[in-house]
């Protein structure tokens, strides 16, 4: 059995200056790209069918992704290989009235799939998601603040799970990942992930005897072990589900190791920078 030691992190040697230099900036960059694909799509992310409506079609066919395009008398927005199967395409359309699975059938294409939603379905799931991200996120806000009835301690765990969602939806933009429902979902669960281990951390040295440091540490065992065991679930699932063509399972795979890579980062720079700010500077001012 492989056993896992989390290391001892001399976190005496560093600022809280420097060990929260990190996580800001890498906070502020996928913030810039963030607005950076606002100013040219006018979208933060780039939005899936669930979100704009149109027609996915999942077809078997021996023609080349560029004969596929010219077959068609609407615009395909994209023409994607399924994983492991062998000559099937997933292909996408903005809302039209041409019957697309008829066309397909037309051309000689075998069907396998056909989903068609209407814009104004999609305008509405696309203001669903966003209420239920947003009631998610202030439920938990108003939860932490109740909890620890103290700013700082508070305000780490609401930024930390802020930068969990903003980076993975960043890295959705440079790897072209869409919002999708589960990708969606793969978000809902970041925020449970931040949440978890940094009330963790926040439970350990606020709450708990023994040295900031002593406790930051046992903190960090189970919560670094918990984490990366995750990351490892996910890389497999993502890897395993790429393999196979399920894009949806890969999306939401690559979404959440993002995050929880993110996770560690802000739990243990910037969150243990602002709680050591607190102990030792703001209680004692």
């Amino acid at each position: 059995m492989v056993e896992f030691e989390v290391p001892d992190v001399d976190y005496t040697r560093y600022s809280n200056r420097q060990l929260v230099a990190v996580p800001l900036a890498v906070l502020a960059l996928a913030l810039l790209i963030i607005a950076g694909y606002f100013v040219i799509t006018g979208k933060p992310v780039a939005l899936g069918l669930a979100f704009t409506g149109g027609t996915e079609l999942r077809i078997g066919t021996t023609d080349s992704p560029q004969e596929i395009r010219t077959t068609f008398d609407a615009d395909v927005e994209s023409i994607n290989p399924v994983g492991s199967a062998e000559n099937e395409y997933i292909v996408t359309f903005q809302p039209t009235d041409g019957d697309i699975g008829q066309q397909a059938r037309d051309a000689g294409y075998e069907v396998i799939s056909n989903q068609e939603r209407s814009a104004s379905f999609g305008a509405d799931s696309q203001r669903q998601a966003v209420i239920g991200v947003a009631v998610a996120f202030l439920g938990m806000s108003v939860l932490v603040f109740l909890l620890f009835r103290t700013f700082v301690p508070s305000i780490a765990v609401v930024a930390s799970a802020f930068s969990d969602i903003v980076i993975p939806v960043a890295l959705m933009n440079v790897f072209g990942i869409e919002l999708s429902l589960g990708t969606v979902a793969a978000l809902l669960m970041l925020i449970g992930y931040s949440v978890d281990s940094d009330l963790l951390l926040n439970n350990h040295i606020l709450r708990r005897r023994g040295d900031f440091y002593e406790s930051t540490y046992r903190a960090m065992r189970t919560g670094v072990t918990m984490t990366l065991t995750s990351i490892s679930a996910m890389t497999a699932m993502t890897i395993v589900a790429t393999f196979f063509g399920i894009e949806l399972l890969s999306s939401i795979g690559l979404i959440l190791v993002f995050g929880l890579v993110a996770d560690l980062m802000n739990t243990y720079l910037l969150n243990v920078s602002l709680l050591r700010y607190y102990k030792y500077e703001a209680i004692s001012a």
